[in-house]
């Protein structure tokens, strides 16, 4: 994800942590999702573990309503407000998130539980079948990683595309949207921008025909 808050207190322990180290002392905060206020829970050494960033809340109230149905990926999903908010909005669509961090995952998935949302799994990049295609990607990417990590991850999920699929970026535009557009365009992915909001980009990412 592309905000800089994502740093926990404790030395080293950063959302991009595998396990993080500090204390899963969690609590529960009041977060709009989807139209609605609702109850998540959060914890130390997870991204944004204060409140939607706000990053993730342009692309959630800028990005086009999602399809009614279809298979979608929440890239980099922390403790789940992409992934939740396309469960809430599309009943009919089965969400995936993915992250590296267990505690977010583990976080998400007790979230995605106390909504209801059937609809929606939280997993490791390993533990998401390889044969599955995303109609739709919606991505805070970790800007933080550094830009080789990044765009490993991109090459990695952003192929898995189905033809008529897209995918929504959101990248602050101080820490490189311009410049990871022209990348991705050079990748041979149809980019462009969709709008810009208070400093940040969404980028819309297609396969090119």
């Amino acid at each position: 994800m592309s905000d800089t808050s994502g740093h926990d207190a404790a030395a080293h322990d950063h959302y991009f942590t595998a396990s993080p180290a500090s204390a899963d002392e969690r609590r529960t905060i009041n977060v709009p999702l989807a139209g609605r206020t609702r109850a998540v829970q959060v914890a130390p050494g997870v991204f944004s573990a204060e409140r939607i960033d706000q990053g993730t809340s342009v692309l959630l109230q800028h990005a086009p309503e999602p399809p009614a149905s279809g298979t979608f990926l929440d890239l980099g999903c922390g403790w789940g407000p992409i992934a939740l908010t396309l469960g809430l909005r599309s009943p009919g669509a089965q969400v995936w998130g993915v992250d590296v961090n267990e505690r977010a995952l583990d976080l998400a998935r007790d979230n995605a539980a106390s909504l209801g949302l059937s609809n929606v799994r939280a997993e490791t990049a390993g533990a998401i079948p390889g044969e599955l295609r995303f109609d739709l990607i919606w991505s805070n990417p970790p800007i933080r990683v550094g830009k080789s990590v990044l765009h490993d991850l991109l090459l990695t999920w952003l192929p898995r595309l189905t033809p008529n699929g897209v995918a929504y970026l959101v990248v602050q535009r101080n820490l490189g949207s311009d410049s990871l557009q022209r990348w991705l365009i050079e990748q041979g992915f149809a980019t462009e921008r969709f709008t810009s909001v208070r400093g940040y980009r969404i980028l819309r990412v297609r396969q090119r025909a």
